[in-house]
């Protein structure tokens, strides 16, 4: 694979669609930064406290602007609704069950396929005269099992799902914290 200077950017419509210098394609991170976003609009909703594209960038650790760029296709598409003037933000623009995971991946990514065969084989055999056709149906049917799959989750299950994740995550940091407050207090015990 050559090596290139350039990283194929996120968007679509961007001009570069080059391989990074290490010759591995850039991943496309668009959908799971979007669900983030989904997902705590839907959170912020659910608790009552403002949210905003500066609140959603620093809590992704990212810039704004990106943030702005997938909230497009995120309010076109009706999932998210922005309220202007004191007291606005963002919104989720239906209910939490009503957005499913295909829809917001969608949205976000248009028309970019998962997989995509590379275009510069020359057909010199029969299999390079035929890869083409044959890996397009194995996109396909790997795209068709993958949108079935996020057909399948909604925004408001997977809230549920990452409260649940997180009730265990602090429960277990608890524990730890407990278990190293009484280390810490047999140490101090047996120093006396």
């Amino acid at each position: 694979m050559p090596e290139c200077k350039y990283i194929r950017y996120i968007f679509k419509n961007d001009a570069c669609s080059t391989w990074q210098p290490w010759g591995k394609p850039m991943i496309d991170l668009r959908f799971s930064t979007a669900l983030q976003m989904v997902l705590s609009v839907a959170l912020a909703d659910k608790d009552g406290f403002r949210c905003t594209s500066r609140t959603l960038a620093e809590g992704l650790g990212t810039n704004a602007s990106f943030i702005r760029k997938l909230l497009i296709p995120l309010t076109r598409e009706g999932m998210i609704v922005a309220a202007i003037g004191k007291g606005g933000g963002l919104h989720l623009g239906r209910s939490a069950g009503q957005i499913t995971l295909r829809d917001l991946y969608l949205a976000v990514t248009e028309d970019k396929r998962i997989l995509v065969a590379r275009e510069d084989i020359p057909s010199r055999c029969r299999i390079s005269a035929n890869i083409n056709e044959f890996f397009a149906e194995v996109a396909t049917d790997a795209e068709t099992a993958m949108l079935d799959a996020l057909a399948r989750r909604n925004v408001a299950d997977s809230l549920t799902n990452l409260l649940r994740l997180d009730d265990f995550r602090m429960k277990r940091l608890t524990k730890a914290a407990n278990a190293r407050r009484a280390n810490s207090v047999a140490n101090e015990v047996k120093r006396r």
